[in-house]
């Protein structure tokens, strides 16, 4: 009888997740609703739409009762398999080493609020079950409870405070030793994660390796939806990256402490696996975001191996400075396969940025339907944004610093945007041209499909014209000085093209000589590849390749 009652209170749950003030119309055929919880956030909508809980069609009473029947259905089969029971992670019942497999997806650091999000379904279980003298014991809590779960929260919670990473990371840590209690020595663990974040991934594997456990290999596990609403234009994880661990006991199940690691070796074998890794990954289509975090199992293995890793001065090194090398040891990899193996290090330090960067994202940029997780129409964001410690980390292993790149990256709060070939068009080609003053042009229809840098671009294209002429074509001699590196020169290009100065475009490139340097060309195809497909970038820089044969190159 408990459990019958359990399913009819579930199903008032359901329902309430289609009729929330929350809700919107599915746009996609205009029929039904969007339940509350598309993702792990309650969002912000202008408008909501009810729904009738007692229709014949829909999210109705009838629709929740039917789920649970089919789930109900489809899970008989493994009944009297297994043992269902809850316990904190911290504190286990089971005994040592009593398991062979571990297979956990622990919270994803700051990421969701899992407890405060539990409130939405807690009161109306509450409601529906607290009268009921057999379940009440499970409510007795006026709504989830907050205090002990692992997980980064700003805002304070309960006597705990404010949870911050050494919060999580102590939490974490107990926690990932219990599971290693429980699995035998010869036993294996697995463990699920997907954060955006460096802070995240750092604190997450410290634990791992604080509690006793070594990360022998990664793997990524399609598990997201490309269209989803946080990764558009982010470089988000398009999977779930599975970390492969064993306990680092001895054979009585006993800790292995006394082995120390010299930082020597350990920086010595780091680039050979990633050299080893990075291919593999490549030959199985894993690329960009996903690529950098599966290559932290082989990373990891040569660092968890250990106890303790030290330096000639035995000086302890910790997994902060360690991830360090592991970034820059991937970048460097990423980039000798962007550019087919050729010496990367000709190109300056914002062409190896713009190539990475472009790279990292490509797991998600390139993904999507066109809809987001509510089924609604989604629109392209501007530029290419990161999250700024990765970005930082990444452009620190290719030895450059986001602070002297002003003028290709835009970093706003956490978040650092990699700035698009239009809107350094003033930059390019001269502040003074750009700013100098309009002179008066007939009106032309359909100005709402000219691009930003068009106007800025006829600006300059003015002050290049004899007095008296407005407008035409660019006739007169291109005056703009060529960029100071090779992306700028490309971009510089790239813009001639897009604003149909096929003439000033040869002369910049043929006549100013630039065209001439074999890296130009080298790197127009590398970003060729790398440009999202139907970006403005794209549909340019393959423009200007294919005018490469016709200019005599």
């Amino acid at each position: 009888m408990d459990a019958i009652k359990t399913c009819l209170a579930l199903a008032v749950d359901r329902l309430a997740d289609f009729n929330s003030s929350l809700c919107v119309l599915n746009s996609v055929g205009g029929r039904g609703v969007v339940h509350t919880f598309g993702r792990q956030a309650l969002p912000m909508v202008w408008d909501f739409m009810e729904t009738n809980p007692f229709n014949e069609v829909g999210a109705n009473w009838n629709a929740g009762i039917e789920a649970f029947c089919s789930t109900i259905e489809n899970e008989k089969c493994i009944a009297n398999t297994g043992a269902t029971q809850r316990a904190s992670a911290i504190s286990h019942p089971l005994s040592d080493d009593c398991a062979q497999l571990l297979f956990t997806d622990p919270p994803y650091y700051d990421m969701i609020s899992y407890a405060d999000l539990s409130d939405f379904f807690y009161v109306w279980l509450k409601r529906t079950l607290s009268h009921d003298s057999s379940l009440s014991w499970k409510f007795n809590e006026y709504e989830a409870p907050k205090e002990e779960e692992i997980i980064v929260e700003p805002t304070p919670v309960g006597l705990v405070g404010i949870k911050n990473n050494d919060f999580y990371l102590s939490k974490m840590s107990l926690a990932m030793s219990e599971t290693r209690r429980v699995v035998g020595p010869e036993g294996l663990g697995v463990v699920v994660f997907a954060h955006k974040s460096t802070s995240g991934w750092e604190a997450q594997l410290e634990s791992l390796l604080k509690s006793g456990w070594i990360v022998t290999g990664s793997w990524p596990i399609d598990t997201e939806r490309a269209a989803r609403v946080s990764a558009i234009g982010q470089a988000r994880l398009g999977s779930s990256i599975h970390l492969v661990c064993r306990p680092r006991e001895n054979p009585d199940g006993s800790l292995r402490t006394d082995d120390i690691g010299d930082w020597r070796d350990v920086l010595s074998e780091l680039p050979k696996r990633i050299h080893e890794w990075m291919p593999r990954l490549a030959e199985e289509g894993i690329v960009g975001a996903d690529a950098i975090f599966a290559c932290l199992g082989p990373a990891l293995e040569i660092y968890s191996r250990y106890p303790s890793v030290e330096k000639a001065s035995g000086e302890k090194v910790e997994m902060k400075e360690y991830l360090e090398e592991v970034w820059a040891a991937v970048s460097r990899e990423a980039l000798n396969m962007i550019f087919e193996g050729a010496d990367a290090s000709g190109f300056e330090e914002d062409a190896r940025l713009t190539a990475m960067w472009l790279w990292t994202l490509r797991t998600t940029v390139n993904g999507g339907n066109g809809v987001d997780e509510n089924g609604a129409p989604t629109k392209s964001l501007p530029g290419y944004s990161l999250e700024y410690d990765a970005a930082r980390k990444i452009a620190q292993g290719l030895g450059a610093h986001l602070e002297n790149l002003s003028r290709l990256v835009e970093i706003k709060g956490n978040t650092a945007m990699l700035l698009s070939t239009a809107a350094r068009t003033r930059y390019l080609f001269g502040k003074d041209a750009a700013e100098s003053p309009r002179k008066k042009r007939k009106k032309k229809a359909h100005q709402q499909l000219k691009f930003d840098f068009m106007e800025e671009f006829s600006r300059l294209e003015e002050k290049s014209l004899p007095a008296g002429r407005a407008g035409g074509d660019w006739a007169g001699k291109f005056t703009g000085k060529a960029g100071s590196t090779v992306l700028d020169q490309l971009h510089q290009s790239m813009i001639l093209f897009a604003a149909g100065r096929g003439e000033a475009m040869k002369r910049f490139l043929v006549e100013e000589g630039v065209g001439r340097n074999p890296l130009f060309w080298r790197l127009a195809q590398a970003l060729s590849a790398l440009y999202p497909a139907g970006t403005d970038e794209k549909r340019w820089v393959d423009g200007v390749l294919a005018r490469k044969k016709g200019m005599g190159f």
